[in-house]
């Protein structure tokens, strides 16, 4: 069966492999473009842009958005608003948060982990996610890890390597023992089809293909592959040498996606963080 699927950021690094995902499985996408461009490349994929009037006609809408704190109110206004469009229907709305919405600790690190104690600025949308499902709208939140990594990424672990090339050293925080999850970003566009294909009811997917990835081990290869030294800074030499960033450096988000596979019959094939950073 075929569904027309309403996709924004359906340009973005992430959203472009979502739409090719889509389309190759014979689905139909109408893509959100915010740019003459954007536009050009959605219907050079295969997919449409058509113009706003039309947009609530599509069987299901894919909502991705940005991380930036800034912005997570309005994306909770958003997912909102796309719940209350799907309100009384069957249509499933598909929403991406991120895994370290998640606390670590004594939380649960697996598919039922709430995020309402997180200090994380995604909270807000993971609420609305809730909020939306409560009104009886088939929502599934999927989550990524902080390193969605293949050709064209320019997010946490390129930045890793600006620093690293920036400092001339490649450094973890302490013994460099917390951990990333990781996926890679054609992995991560198979299981929004297949969460798309076969969500029946609400909750929440994780597209984590590697649990946790240590800080110290991601030093090592951006060491070798930049033939710099790498070293541990102790927490103080972290905020100078890591700057705003020093935060995800120290990020310890071991993150479990065995009910996702299971559930979903996902399997990622593609490489993990470290070889294709290798």
């Amino acid at each position: 069966m075929s569904f027309h699927v309403f996709v924004t950021g359906a340009t973005g690094f992430v959203g472009t492999a979502v739409v090719q995902e889509l389309l190759q499985a014979g689905h139909h996408v109408t893509g959100l473009a915010r740019s003459d461009a954007a536009a050009q490349q959605l219907t050079t994929a295969g997919a449409s842009s058509p113009p706003r009037r039309r947009r609530r006609r599509r069987d299901h809408p894919h909502h991705d958005f940005a991380a930036y704190e800034a912005t997570c109110e309005a994306d909770a206004k958003i997912i909102r608003a796309l719940g209350d469009a799907l309100l009384g229907t069957s249509k499933l709305l598909i929403v991406t948060s991120a895994t370290p919405t998640i606390v670590s600790g004594s939380h649960r690190q697996d598919e039922t982990a709430t995020t309402q104690d997180s200090h994380n600025p995604r909270k807000v949308a993971e609420a609305a996610v809730d909020a939306v499902a409560a009104t009886g709208v088939r929502v599934v939140v999927v989550r990524l890890p902080p390193s969605v990594h293949g050709d064209g990424d320019r997010a946490f672990v390129p930045l890793l390597i600006g620093i690293a090339r920036e400092k001339g050293v490649s450094a973890y925080i302490g013994n460099g023992a917390n951990r990333w999850p990781a996926v890679h970003r054609l992995d991560a566009a198979v299981l929004f089809r297949l969460v798309l294909e076969k969500a029946t009811t609400s909750g929440a997917a994780h597209a984590v293909a590697d649990q946790g990835v240590t800080l110290r081990e991601l030093a090592a290869v951006i060491g070798k592959r930049l033939n710099v030294p790498v070293v541990s800074k102790d927490p103080l030499e972290a905020t100078d040498h890591f700057g705003w960033f020093n935060y995800f450096a120290g990020l310890d988000n071991p993150i479990a996606s065995a009910w996702t596979q299971e559930t979903y019959g996902w399997k990622p094939t593609q490489k993990s963080l470290l070889e294709d950073l290798d």
